[in-house]
């Protein structure tokens, strides 16, 4: 007899997950295909654009500069730095984030709910904050001799007051401890549902063993939020290095002092718009972009296989 089964499942795939992929295929691929097709052009804006409008074969042809733009962006000294920089913010960054909200964590679930809930609310108020709000009342706090931290920590312990945005050897410190400030109380919640997750009676087997501090940490709490370890640190990780809106706030998009703050996003920013190159050059920011996405991909790629590595055996 005619198995109409098979149809069934085409049909349930098709209603399903149909509008996922023509979505991801509208917003994702097309967009994707044409920004890789733009890194192979001429960086002549006028040029592009007349074969863009007027699709004369010939003057597209003259457009077409192959690889030339991934060695322009290859041979540029800032896009090095800017890397360097973005690679020492995102993993400051995640040691900061994951160590401060898991010792947070544990401290908080010992609380009753009458104490965990305002304290964990007030933690979680700068990841509900706008970016662009929240670098504007961080720049405040480091803001030169009048900043609340040079006011209030650094001056009263008998310290110069340090320049936090005008030092090169603070501007990263700075912007990592912007980070750690927007996102710990969010990651602080993920690891506490994780803890709640315990079972109560392996808590009270803890107890009766008399576990220290230490064996709870590596045989029940660890454990248990393992894997929102490694969601936070994807999340923190892709975050970091798309990240744009605080360090523009933080330093005008400028990179601070000696590029001591040039993100790789920023210097993005700069090459396509005025302020970097000093033209629009949206080949070679395509380019740079294309060259670093591959690298991202693979990382997050090899952490999500490790990660399935033991459920498939």
């Amino acid at each position: 007899m005619f198995d109409s089964k098979p149809k069934k499942n085409f049909v349930s795939f098709f209603f399903l997950l149909g509008p996922f992929l023509c979505l991801w295929v509208l917003f994702w691929m097309v967009p994707t295909g044409l920004g890789l097709d733009l890194s192979l052009r001429s960086p002549d804006l006028e040029l592009s654009q007349k074969s863009a409008i007027l699709f004369d074969y010939p003057e597209k042809q003259k457009s077409f500069v192959g690889l030339e733009n991934y060695r322009r962006a290859f041979d540029d000294p800032r896009f090095w730095k800017s890397l360097s920089n973005s690679f020492h913010y995102v993993l400051g960054s995640l040691l900061l984030i994951l160590s401060l909200s898991f010792m947070l964590a544990v401290n908080l679930q010992s609380l009753s709910r009458f104490w965990q809930t305002p304290l964990l609310f007030c933690l979680i108020i700068p990841g509900l904050a706008m970016p662009s709000v929240l670098s504007t009342l961080f720049y405040l706090f480091f803001h030169g001799k009048e900043g609340a931290l040079n006011q209030y920590l650094i001056m009263p312990l008998g310290f110069e007051p340090i320049n936090w945005m005008m030092d090169p050897d603070f501007i990263m410190p700075s912007m990592i401890m912007q980070s750690v400030w927007r996102w710990t109380g969010l990651v602080t919640m993920f690891f506490l549902c994780g803890l709640a997750g315990v079972p109560h009676w392996q808590l009270e087997v803890a107890r009766m063993e008399g576990l220290g501090m230490w064996a709870k940490i590596r045989y029940l709490w660890f454990p248990a939020i393992r894997n929102l370890i490694l969601f936070a640190a994807v999340f923190l990780a892709v975050e970091g290095i798309a990240s744009f809106s605080g360090a523009y706030v933080l330093l005008g998009g400028s990179g601070g002092i000696l590029d001591s703050g040039l993100l790789f996003i920023t210097y993005v920013y700069q090459v396509a718009f005025p302020g970097g190159s000093g033209r629009f050059d949206f080949p070679t920011a395509a380019a740079m972009c294309f060259s670093v996405a591959p690298i991202v991909a693979l990382g997050l790629y090899l952490i999500l296989r490790i990660r399935m590595g033991p459920l498939s055996r």
